[in-house]
């Protein structure tokens, strides 16, 4: 059977802050055939300060005037209906996740959701304190690599490392003994996955750099997933047939609805045609091994040629490259026994286009 990729359908804030349009965003990612919906869960006065300004897609995508602050207070879902979403989710057999921004979001959606996959998205990667608390949860993670390098990366795993391990006063030492440990590397093969990403909205192509999945794996002996912010369903295509594991794709109602995210988001038939097409790469990548599938053992013989009489051939009369020759179809002698029969008595008569017989 074709691995699966899992395919996360990254709703994110593009519900913009209504509950009704949360419950179309999970309808249409479970019409997509989509693994899981994905929301993000934040308080914003835990998130940023007040004077925190936007990113530059924030700017052209919103009101250019208000604070990052404002503009995230306004995307805020309320926990109740998280709670609804999450029940709605399980009732439609597909799966809810959130990322959290902040430790009350982080213990909400492990308490009263009971979230199974905890996702640290790239902006988190150096935030150690956040990072630990996840792996306190004990939970499985995929940890998104944005912005990072491979130090970063590194940090963020021992960080893990230790916290599964149950660590709770991190040290520089602690921290590196922890990664090094069978104990804390058979955790982290265990628990965590990792995305490459590349964090800009839309992320040009000269930018993705998914080659990067191999030096990760590589380099982390761990799961390998691809989170795209690209325009298209393309890349994430690609990412399937090159190993990842996990796709994340951003997805909305209408790309023209207001909010930060939606100009960079997929539409529901754009994600189900991606979702669609990473089911055929899988099936497609098959098991490695080069032996002629069943369809093309039908067409084998009539594509392939054997050696036949190229002019009338009288019995005991030498094969030469004047009287024979190779033809269609390949239910015959096989032509790569042509040299060794030059010379040898021909065994009976043969007509033009007769098949050559040599006991």
């Amino acid at each position: 059977m074709p691995k699966t990729t899992f395919v996360i359908a990254e709703a994110g804030v593009n519900h913009n802050g209504d509950p009704d349009l949360a419950f179309k965003l999970i309808d249409a990612a479970i019409s997509s055939g989509a693994n899981a919906v994905k929301f993000q869960t934040f308080k914003a006065e835990n998130l940023v300060t007040s004077s925190a300004e936007k990113a530059n897609y924030q700017k052209v995508n919103t009101d250019c005037t208000e604070s990052q602050l404002q503009m995230l207070k306004r995307l805020e879902l309320p926990l109740k209906s998280q709670i609804e979403m999450a029940i709605y989710c399980r009732e439609q057999g597909i799966q809810f996740l959130s990322t959290a921004f902040d430790f009350e979001s982080l213990s909400f959606l492990v308490d009263e959701i009971g979230v199974e996959i905890l996702k640290i998205p790239s902006g988190e990667l150096t935030n150690g304190p956040f990072i630990l608390a996840h792996a306190h949860t004990e939970r499985d993670i995929i940890l998104s690599t944005g912005m990072a390098n491979l130090d970063e990366i590194r940090t963020a795993l021992s960080v893990l490392a230790f916290g599964y391990m149950k660590g709770t006063s991190p040290t520089q030492t602690l921290l590196n003994d922890a990664l090094i440990s069978e104990e804390g590397r058979q955790l982290l093969r265990d628990k965590v996955k990792l995305l490459h990403c590349t964090t800009e909205y839309p992320a040009p192509m000269i930018d993705i750099n998914l080659r990067a999945m191999d030096t990760m794996e590589q380099e982390f002996g761990l799961p390998i997933g691809y989170s795209d912010h690209s325009e298209g369903i393309a890349i994430p295509i690609a990412a399937v047939a090159l190993g990842a594991e996990i796709i994340e794709k951003h997805f909305t109602l209408d790309r023209n609805l207001p909010g930060p995210d939606h100009k960079a988001s997929l539409e529901p038939k754009e994600l189900k045609d991606m979702v669609r097409a990473i089911r055929d790469v899988e099936v497609s990548l098959g098991d490695g091994n080069k032996m002629p599938r069943a369809g093309e053992l039908t067409n084998r013989d009539v594509v392939r040629k054997s050696i036949v009489a190229k002019q009338p051939i009288k019995k005991k009369e030498p094969f030469t490259e004047q009287n024979i020759v190779t033809k269609r179809p390949g239910t015959g002698m096989s032509p790569m026994q042509y040299w060794s029969i030059l010379g040898v008595p021909s065994n009976r008569d043969y007509e033009v286009d007769d098949q050559i017989e040599v006991d």
